[in-house]
């Protein structure tokens, strides 16, 4: 499943990121640290998702959602 189906305030494990080729989007997603084995938990759903990952926080758009595979 996708971060965009995952519930508010659990702990996940990214499995992968499929970018579809996109490296700008993958260098993107790797400077957040958003890798396989990360943890990653979803802190508020809106309009985007408020995400945490590492002790940080941030803002990322549906489309970088269903990159990453949980």
């Amino acid at each position: 499943m996708t971060l965009n189906d995952a519930e508010l305030g659990k702990e996940y494990i990214i499995k992968d990121v499929n970018t579809q080729g996109d490296d700008e989007m993958e260098s993107f997603l790797f400077s957040l640290g958003c890798y396989s084995g990360e943890p990653i938990t979803v802190v508020d759903k809106k309009r985007n998702l408020v995400v945490s990952i590492k002790d940080a926080r941030y803002n990322i758009d549906p489309e970088l959602a269903t990159a990453i595979l949980i």
